[in-house]
């Protein structure tokens, strides 16, 4: 299978040379990019987000390791200027023994007396030589001490401001991934407001019925108030079956005129 796999691979390779010559492998690193760049940018935002979080959280061990360590240079720095506190008081002491035989030294007596003890002029200088030998040894071993002192003292410093800096740092990136939640979400709200459509249909369809049922009752109405103008009209030309009915009416009456005189005689006679 290995195998296999070798060969295809070869052949790939030598297929490439052919087509692209010296260029393939620009080819090749072109489109491994965009490839690289197609994956990433299929990932979803919200995915993204939540791996920089867990980035994010990934540098508290960091920070805490990084607290164990100045806890701990800042004892032993308090050791270190405790010592060199000690070894510089020890040589402010010998610095006065030394000054002390030396001027004894100078007055030339023969014989000096230390704490109920008398000593020759050999033995002091002698005495004094060693003092100060050993105080050149230990002044110079001190001053080495100091500086190393200084030394860790700046580079605590430093480690403290870095932490701070890392802290400070971690919170901003905090505060950022915060603020583009918010500003996704926001995001996300204005792009399902914009794809929530209603189907108003029904409602524009209602309306045109209820348009349509308004024109037609318009036009009834119209038609209605038509006729009512054509039967208010006065007629010119007086029909026969007018002329007529006029005829019978006035005859009707006249005949009832005289039936109410000849009731009238009857009675007289009476």
């Amino acid at each position: 299978m290995l195998k296999k796999g070798l060969i295809a691979g070869g052949a790939l390779a030598l297929l490439l040379g052919l087509l692209f010559g010296r260029d393939a492998f620009s080819y090749v690193k072109t489109s491994f990019g965009r490839v690289k760049d197609s994956v990433r940018h299929s990932v979803p935002v919200q995915f993204e987000l939540e791996r920089a979080r867990k980035m994010i959280q990934d540098l508290d061990p960091e920070i805490s390791r990084h607290k164990r360590q100045i806890a701990r240079e800042e004892l032993d720095l308090q050791k270190l200027v405790a010592q060199v506190t000690d070894e510089q008081a020890k040589l402010a002491k010998s610095w006065s023994q030394i000054q002390t035989l030396k001027s004894d030294l100078s007055r030339g007596d023969s014989n000096y007396v230390y704490a109920g003890q008398t000593y020759t002029v050999k033995q002091v200088e002698t005495d004094l030589t060693n003092r100060f030998d050993r105080y050149q040894t230990k002044d110079a071993t001190v001053q080495k001490l100091g500086k190393i002192l200084d030394a860790r003292q700046r580079g605590l410093s430093a480690a403290q401001e870095k932490l701070k800096a890392m802290i400070a740092a971690k919170r901003q990136l905090e505060v950022e991934v915060e603020n583009l939640e918010a500003r996704l979400k926001m995001v996300e709200v204005a792009k399902a407001a914009n794809e929530f459509v209603i189907d108003d249909s029904q409602l524009s369809r209602t309306r045109q019925l209820l348009s349509d049922i308004e024109s037609r009752i318009e036009v009834d109405a119209q038609m209605v108030n038509a006729d009512d103008l054509v039967l208010d009209e006065i007629p010119l030309e007086t029909p026969a079956e007018n002329a007529k009915i006029l005829e019978r009416i006035a005859e009707y009456e006249k005949a009832q005129g005289q039936q109410g005189e000849d009731s009238k005689f009857v009675g007289v006679e009476k």
